[in-house]
C-alpha cells in the first residue's frame, strides 16, 4: 500500500513539469511568465468563443421574427459575416483599427503594420495576453457588428449587395471608429467599455440609413405576418445573453476585475426584460414573450459601454431606462410608418445612444481612475464627462451615416442594386437568393408561406 502511494506521488510530481512544458508550447517563443498571464489569456480566448456564438444567436433571434419564406436568407446574412468579416479583419481590418497611423492616427491606423495578423507583439501593450489573442477577440466584434445591420433590411435586400457592402463598411466605418475609441485615436478620452458607440450606434445608424435608401417592403405593414417562430426568438435571445458575458466581461481584458462587467451585464439584461414586460402589462394588459426578449436585448445594449465603469445597482437602472427608451422608439417607428424591419435602430441605435450617455451619468470615479476620462471627471466635473460622451455619440452618428450613404450610393452606381425585384420578394428570398427553403410541407413540396 505504501509503495503504491509513493508511486502515485512520484507520477504526480513527474506530471507537473510535463504539463508546464505542454502549456509553454502554446505561448509565443519569447513569452515569459512575467509578461503573460495564463488566466487572462484563457479569459480572452473563452470570451472570443462566446462572442462568436452571439452571431448564430443573432441569426436565430432575427430569423424568428421574419416570415417563413425568408428565414434562411435572414439567418444567412448574419452567418455569412463569420466568413467575410473574419477575412477582412485578418487581412487589414485589425491593423487599421489597432496600429499607429502616424499623421492620421487620430482617425485610422496603418493597414500594413499587422496585415494578415503578422508582426503582432508577444504580449499586447499594457496587457498580459498575446497580441494574437487580442486580435482574435476584437475580430469577433467585427463579425457581429455588420450582422446587426441586417435586421433593418430583411425580406427585401439583395444578398449580393449585402456581400459587397459589408466588407467595405468594416474597413471604412467600423475600423476607423474602433481605432478612434480603442486604438489610440480621437475618441480615446471617452468611455466605451465594450462598444456602445463602436458596435451599437454604428450598426443602428447604418441600418437606419440603409433602410431609408432601400425603402419599405412591398406589402408592409398590412401584408406582413407576425413572427413565424417565437421559440427561435427566445433561443436567439438566450444565446445572445450568454454570449454577452464574453462581449462585456471579456472586454475587461484581464481576469482581475472581470466579475464586475459580468455582473452588470446580467443585471442590466434582467432589468431590461422586466421593464419591457411591465410597460406592456400596464399598456396592453399582458406581457409578450417577444417583448421580454426585446427588453433583455435592449438592456444588454444599454450596459455595453458602461459594463466595467458602473456599479451593479447603476447597471440595473441603465438596463431599465434603456429598455423603456427603446420601447418608446419602437412605438414611434410604428407611428412614422418607417420600415426598420426588426427594430435595429430602435434597439441598437437608440439603446447604444442611451447607454453611452448614461455611462457619463453613472460612471464611478474609482472605476475610471486609470482611464483618460477619469482625469476629465476629476478636473472638469460630471457635466464635462457627459458632454464628452455626447460629442462621441455625434461623431459616431456622423461617421456611420455618411460612410454608409456613400458606400451604398457608389455600389448602386456600379450596378449593384439594393434590393430584389418584386417577384423575388413575393416568392421569398430563401428561394430567390439561395435556392432552398427552411421548411417543407408534410407532402414534401416546398412551402413559401
Amino acid at each position: 500500500m505504501l509503495r503504491t502511494r509513493i508511486g502515485k506521488i512520484g507520477i504526480a510530481l513527474l506530471a507537473v513539469p510535463a504539463l508546464q512544458l505542454i502549456f509553454a508550447s502554446f505561448l509565443p517563443a519569447n513569452a515569459t511568465e512575467s509578461n503573460l498571464s495564463a488566466a487572462d489569456n484563457t479569459l480572452i480566448l473563452t470570451s472570443s468563443a462566446l462572442v462568436l456564438l452571439m452571431t448564430p444567436g443573432l441569426a436565430f433571434f432575427y430569423g424568428g421574427f421574419t416570415q417563413a419564406k425568408n428565414v434562411l436568407n435572414t439567418m444567412a446574412m448574419s452567418f455569412v459575416m463569420m466568413g467575410i468579416a473574419t477575412l477582412v479583419w485578418s487581412t487589414i481590418g485589425f491593423s487599421l483599427a489597432f496600429s499607429d497611423g502616424g499623421a492620421s492616427n487620430a482617425f485610422i491606423g496603418n493597414p500594413s503594420t499587422y496585415a494578415f495578423l503578422e508582426n503582432l507583439p508577444s504580449n499586447w501593450e499594457g496587457l498580459q495576453i498575446p497580441g494574437l489573442s487580442f486580435a482574435l477577440f476584437q475580430g469577433m466584434f467585427a463579425i457581429i457588428t455588420p450582422a446587426l445591420i441586417s435586421g433593418a433590411l430583411v425580406e427585401r435586400i439583395s444578398f449580393r449587395f449585402w456581400c459587397f457592402f459589408t466588407p467595405i463598411w468594416i474597413l471604412l466605418v467600423y475600423a476607423p471608429l474602433a481605432h478612434m475609441v480603442w486604438g489610440g485615436g480621437l475618441l480615446g478620452k471617452d468611455l466605451d467599455f465594450a462598444g456602445g458607440t463602436v458596435v451599437h450606434i454604428s450598426s443602428g445608424v447604418s441600418a437606419l440609413v440603409l433602410a431609408g435608401l432601400i425603402g419599405s417592403r412591398s406589402n408592409w405593414p398590412k401584408g406582413i405576418k407576425p413572427p413565424h417562430d417565437i421559440t427561435q426568438i427566445l433561443i436567439g435571445t438566450g444565446l445572445l445573453w450568454f454570449g454577452w458575458f464574453g462581449f462585456n466581461g471579456g472586454s475587461q481584458l484581464s481576469v482581475s476585475g472581470a466579475e464586475l462587467p459580468f455582473t452588470t451585464t446580467h443585471v442590466s439584461a434582467a432589468a431590461g426584460l422586466v421593464a419591457w414586460a411591465l410597460i406592456e402589462s400596464i399598456k396592453d394588459g399582458k406581457s409578450t414573450a417577444v417583448g421580454m426578449a426585446t427588453g433583455a436585448v435592449a438592456g444588454l445594449v444599454g450596459i455595453t459601454p458602461a459594463a466595467g465603469f458602473v456599479s451593479p445597482g447603476s447597471g440595473m437602472l441603465i438596463g431599465a431606462i434603456t429598455s423603456a427608451l427603446c420601447y418608446l422608439s419602437v412605438q414611434l417607428k410604428i407611428k412614422l410608418s418607417f420600415d426598420d424591419s426588426l427594430d435595429t435602430f430602435a434597439v441598437h441605435g437608440v439603446g447604444g445612444t442611451a447607454g453611452a450617455l448614461l455611462t457619463g451619468f453613472f460612471a464611478k470615479s474609482e472605476l475610471i481612475a486609470s482611464h483618460p476620462a477619469g482625469l476629465v471627471l476629476e478636473e472638469q466635473g460630471r457635466m464635462a464627462l457627459i458632454s464628452g460622451q455626447f460629442q462621441a455619440v455625434l461623431i459616431a452618428y456622423g461617421i456611420a451615416a455618411i460612410g454608409t450613404f456613400v458606400i451604398a450610393i457608389v455600389l448602386k452606381s456600379l450596378g449593384c442594386n439594393f434590393r430584389v425585384n418584386n417577384s423575388e420578394e413575393q416568392s421569398g428570398l430563401d428561394i430567390s437568393q439561395h435556392g432552398e427553403e427552411a421548411y417543407m410541407e408534410k407532402t414534401g413540396s416546398p412551402s413559401a408561406t
